[in-house]
């Protein structure tokens, strides 16, 4: 063969498996997950296969050749104009009846298919049984069936390919070498007669000894999705993880500011050993590492917790299910379905919720997702809302801790809210039109794979969000330095900030300082309380706080009441996103508009709530 290098396309319905086959095939680690719309753009990878190589393109999930959203298209124009040399179509077993007409689409208009079964261990468990030989001949392309996650399967499925490969040089001239057929695309004309086709070899091909109906997916599913348990549980489901979040995180976030405290007296040391200038020792010690140590120590513990826990239920398929639950009130606020998934990836992070709006097909629809994910708390905000409950609403005693995370559970519940009410009111004006059809593909329930989830969590979600917050504040951390020790008559910059900032602070039920924390805090939201610490001890650099007793004394003598406190959670759930999440949305949207619109949205709802909320507790408290 004189072709060194052979093109394998993967395409197929939405989760059958398809970035489980690929990741199985070239070793890549590529995020797969138990919803729909995780692959929203071409994934490439490579393998070797008897010293011949191989490039795999992971196309989106596809329903049909006829495209009608975008990851269709863009599925099918790499199909038509790359003209890759196999075509590798990946079934879900479980419901292949369904698979079976984007299969006999695809065999009519391309040559050298392979069709690869995957999830073969979850068919035999609901008793579902293949004859690939039939289905094969039926079809007249080579059929085999994997267990992509277990790599079941895997080189039969290489070698189906090399042997494809061989097949079109050998059998085919180069001027004939097309992956499309010459002839017209007139499918839609004959989609009866498909569908017809498909009953007919499901038929001959597939047994089965017991109805899915009686299995155990839809017995859950009956409790899961039922209009009177299917919310409550999913709070109750929310509810365990952030107590187990919050709970388990304080112990190794005082492990961490130990060590950390540890390792500044050592830096100081150093610095000071080597006669290094007071300037550059408060910038990189007291601003830089200082800033640094507070996020790491704050924010990599509920990470580390709140991302597999995430990731688990992500993969046992419950996600989508919430969304399915939630569909009917994103529907009256004349928005996306899928706006559930993209939030619940913001309670981890805004700028991964604003990326995962992807998933979306509709522009108008996405955008209205894009701006109002950040109303949802980010693993950023949580340890504010969580230090200020403990003090003023929580107390103290064994419960405190589910006190704190029913608080927690709260303010999400208010943050869906503002969704919502935002959503509508974005729908009836800036980006007015009417819901786009909303069809949703519940996967069945899997077992997750523990040691899968924590290394994909940790690596591809705590890591990661967490080196790009370190990136945005670490040269913050010198700026607040350089502010807060730059004098102006016997005050500092950030003095006269807070002061110039208090008159409108108070009626917003805040102070001068809380307001000039959250500005400053933009790179961040997690070094906000540090802040504040810092400007009422006016001390040189952040301060990290021993535990709440300390920081409870210190904010009652700022005069904080049960008020400012409400105030201050409140602001921190409808506050302009940071500056990692505003850079993101620039690059998601391809403009400064976007960003500018969602950071004006956010503010001026912050402040309308505050006022509010000041007003009507001033009167009735």
């Amino acid at each position: 063969m004189d072709k060194k290098i052979f093109t394998v396309a993967l395409v197929g319905n939405p989760n059958t498996g398809k970035s489980t086959v690929f990741n199985a095939l070239t070793g890549l680690k590529q995020h797969t997950g138990n919803w729909t719309g995780k692959t929203v753009g071409n994934a490439i990878g490579n393998f070797k296969y008897k010293d011949t190589a191989f490039d795999i393109v992971d196309l989106p999930g596809i329903y049909s050749i006829n495209p009608t959203s975008p990851d269709e298209k863009e599925a099918t124009d790499y199909l038509k104009e790359n003209k890759p040399d196999v075509v590798v179509i990946v079934a879900d077993a479980t419901c292949l009846e369904r698979n079976l007409i984007l299969i006999l689409q695809i065999t009519e208009l391309c040559h050298n298919v392979v069709l690869c079964v995957n999830l073969i261990d979850e068919a035999k468990r609901k008793n579902i049984y293949i004859d690939t030989k039939k289905l094969s001949y039926e079809l007249g392309i080579d059929v085999i069936s994997t267990n992509a996650r277990n790599k079941k399967g895997l080189e039969k499925l290489k070698e189906t390919i090399y042997k494809n490969t061989v097949k079109i040089f050998t059998k085919i001239n180069s001027s004939e070498n097309k992956i499309f057929k010459n002839k017209k695309d007139n499918y839609e004309k004959n989609l009866n007669s498909t569908i017809s086709n498909a009953e007919k070899i499901y038929r001959l091909s597939v047994k089965t000894d017991c109805c899915y109906t009686c299995g155990i997916d839809r017995k859950i599913d009956n409790i899961v999705l039922s209009r009177k348990a299917g919310i409550p549980l999913m709070l109750l489901m929310l509810s365990i993880i952030l107590w187990i979040t919050i709970f388990g995180a304080n112990y190794p976030s005082h492990a961490l500011s130990t060590f950390f405290t540890f390792a500044e007296k050592k830096l100081a040391d150093f610095f000071t050993y080597i006669n290094m200038p007071a300037f550059i020792h408060g910038i990189f010690v007291d601003g830089i590492f200082r800033t640094l140590a507070w996020i790491v120590a704050v924010m990599l513990p509920p990470m580390a917790i709140f991302f597999p826990l995430f990731t688990f239920f992500e993969d046992l398929g419950l996600l989508p299910r919430i969304a399915f639950n939630l569909d009917k009130f994103f529907k009256n606020a004349k928005t996306h379905g899928k706006q559930v998934l993209t939030m619940c990836m913001g309670l981890g992070c805004n700028a991964a919720g604003v990326t995962a709006c992807r998933i979306i097909d509709s522009p108008r629809e996405r955008l209205i997702a894009i701006i109002t994910n950040n109303f949802i708390p980010c693993n950023g905000r949580f340890p504010g809302i969580i230090a200020i409950s403990s003090i003023f609403i929580a107390g103290t005693g064994v419960l405190a801790s589910l006190k704190v995370s029913i608080v927690v559970l709260a303010s999400i519940i208010f943050a869906i809210f503002i969704t919502l009410i935002v959503s509508k009111i974005l729908s009836s004006t800036i980006l007015k039109g009417m819901p786009s059809s909303f069809i949703l593909e519940l996967p069945p329930y899997r077992k997750p794979e523990l040691k899968k989830i924590i290394v994909r969590s940790i690596f591809d979600r705590t890591l990661f969000v967490l080196g790009r917050a370190v990136a945005v504040a670490a040269p913050i951390g010198a700026v607040i330095w350089i502010l807060q020790n730059t004098f102006i008559g016997g005050n500092s910059v950030l003095s006269y900030l807070s002061d110039f900032l208090d008159p409108f602070a108070h009626i917003m039920g805040l102070d001068g300082v809380i307001l000039a924390a959250f500005i400053i805090g933009i790179p961040a939201n997690e070094i906000v309380i540090p802040l504040i610490i810092m400007f009422y001890l006016k001390n040189p650099s952040l301060v990290p706080f021993e535990d709440t007793k300390e920081l409870s004394e210190l904010l009652i003598a700022n005069n904080w009441t049960i008020k400012t406190a409400v105030c201050t959670i409140l602001f921190s759930l409808n506050h302009f996103p940071c500056s990692t999440t505003l850079l993101t949305i620039k690059k998601e949207t391809g403009g400064l508009k976007w960003p500018a619109i969602t950071f004006l949205i956010h503010t001026s709802v912050g402040i309308f709530i505050c006022i509010t909320a000041n007003l009507f507790m001033s009167i009735f408290i």
